[in-house]
């Protein structure tokens, strides 16, 4: 596993200590440095190489965008804050992607998997590299814990009011993610939404009968009137 060096410029310790953890729990990173102050990364930056850096847009003296515009060679950059207004300038200075606080370990994880490998540049995929992060699986927050899913063996997320049920293997694992969160993860080739609160994993299904999708576990999931022509376009061939 290729392992990256990192650093967080970050002036509040709370966001601090989640990206700390964070990156702790990703392997193929390593943290060097973390910032209160831009003058201080400045420095740093003169006599280090790193690959990737965490970068708050709100910061003591000069902001975070207008850091970015002065550091030559700067290295890959995610953009941490918690306001979305500045999505657009942010992407105009070709980084890597803009997570909007507070968010999750799993759009973390999704963000850092986009982070090139060397000898490419910004927002490009490495050549023969495959992606990390959340392509074979992904990490449900339980109370201070994250459990580990495998994706192929989701059968299907359900949407509960207020959080999401994924079940696997005949167990039910709650997220407070909602179903779209879900949708905009999973690979589309293999998961598919059938209804408003429903997305399915198509090689679960055993059988497709009038509205009704069932699974090889037994269970029988509702097709709605509104996903009905995309899952049977996709799906139903």
């Amino acid at each position: 596993m290729t392992t990256r060096t990192c650093i967080i410029v970050e002036d509040q310790p709370p966001a601090q200590r989640i990206l700390k953890t964070f990156i702790e729990d990703i392997k193929s990173l390593e943290l060097v440095g973390t910032f209160g102050e831009p003058t201080a990364v400045l420095d740093f930056l003169k006599s280090n190489q790193v690959d990737l850096m965490f970068l708050d847009i709100h910061l003591p003296k000069i902001s975070g965008l207008d850091l970015l515009k002065i550091i030559p060679n700067s290295p890959h950059v995610i953009l941490t804050t918690a306001f979305s207004d500045y999505a657009l300038e942010s992407y105009e200075l070709n980084v890597v992607d803009y997570l909007l606080k507070p968010f999750s370990f799993q759009r973390f994880v999704q963000a850092v998997a986009k982070v090139p490998f060397a000898n490419n540049t910004p927002g490009q995929a490495a050549e023969g590299e495959p992606s990390e992060g959340l392509k074979n699986e992904v990490f449900i927050k339980t109370g201070y814990d994250y459990t580990k899913i495998v994706i192929s063996e989701i059968e299907y997320i359900k949407s509960d009011a207020d959080y999401t049920e994924i079940v696997t293997g005949g167990k039910k694992r709650i997220s407070s993610e909602p179903l779209r969160h879900w949708e905009e993860l999973l690979d589309q080739n293999s998961f598919i939404r059938i209804h408003k609160s429903y997305i399915v994993n198509t090689s679960k299904i055993l059988k497709v009968s009038g509205n009704r999708v069932y699974l090889e576990n037994g269970e029988i999931l509702p097709i709605g009137r509104a996903y009905k022509d995309n899952f049977s376009s996709r799906f139903l061939k």
